[in-house]
C-alpha cells in the first residue's frame, strides 16, 4: 500500500497540476498521510528548475496549514488523534511528554522536538498531533513550524534544481541521515544561544 502510494506521488509529480498536487499532499502529510511532500518536490524542481521556489513555497504553506489541522485533530478530537500516534508506535513517548511542558525546561525540550520533528524525517504528523493534545502555545507552534518545514523544504528544492539527478540518488540513499545530522545541528545551535543569552 505505502509502495503504491508512492509511485501515485511520483505520478501526480508530472501532472500539469503537480503544484496543487504537492500542497494537498503536504496539507494532508502533516496530520496522516505516510508520504512526505519530499516525493513530489525533488522531481518537481527538477523537470522545471525555475518553479524551484514556487515549489518550496506550496509544500511549506500548505504542510504548515495541515500542521494547523494536525494541532487541532489532537486539541478536539483524542481518540482520532491517538489512533494515528498508535499507527507510528509514539503513544508511550506522547505520555511521557505530556509531563515535561509543565516547566520551562520542559518547554524548551518540546520546541527542539518539534523543530526536529518539522526539519528531519521524524513523523511531523505525530508531533503535531501531539502539540494539540498537550495544548501546547499555538502561535509558537505555527511559527517553529514554519522555520523548519520552511528549511527543509527550500534546501530540498534548491539543491534539487542545482544538482539534479545527482541530489535525487543521494537523497534516497542519504538523505535521512543527512537531514537528522543538520536538524541536531541546529538544535545544538539553538542551546548553545539560549545559554549565551541566559
Amino acid at each position: 500500500m505505502i509502495k503504491k502510494l508512492y509511485d501515485r506521488c511520483l505520478e501526480l509529480a508530472r501532472h500539469k497540476f503537480s503544484k496543487i498536487a504537492l500542497g494537498f499532499v503536504s496539507f494532508i502529510e502533516s496530520s496522516f498521510f505516510p508520504i512526505p511532500p519530499d516525493v513530489m518536490l525533488i522531481p518537481m524542481s527538477i523537470a522545471k528548475k525555475e518553479d524551484y521556489f514556487k515549489n518550496f513555497l506550496v509544500a511549506t504553506i500548505f504542510s504548515v496549514l495541515g500542521g494547523v489541522f494536525g494541532y487541532f485533530l489532537g486539541y478536539m478530537f483524542i481518540d482520532i488523534s491517538m489512533s494515528v500516534i498508535e499507527l507510528y508506535n509514539y503513544e508511550e513517548k506522547v505520555l511521557d511528554l505530556q509531563g515535561k511542558l509543565s516547566n520551562k525546561e520542559g518547554m524548551i525540550f518540546w520546541i527542539s522536538t518539534l523543530f526536529l520533528a518539522g526539519f528531519t524525517p521524524l513523523p511531523y504528523k505525530v508531533f503535531t498531533i501531539t502539540s494539540g493534545l498537550m495544548n501546547f502555545n499555538l502561535f509558537l507552534f505555527v511559527i517553529i513550524s514554519l522555520i523548519s518545514r520552511g528549511l527543509r523544504f527550500f534546501i530540498v528544492s534548491y539543491l534539487s534544481m542545482k544538482f539534479g539527478k545527482k541530489f535525487e540518488d543521494y537523497f534516497s540513499a542519504e538523505g535521512k541521515k543527512l537531514f537528522l545530522l543538520l536538524g541536531l545541528f541546529i538544535v545544538l545551535l539553538m542551546g548553545i544561544a539560549y545559554l549565551f543569552l541566559k
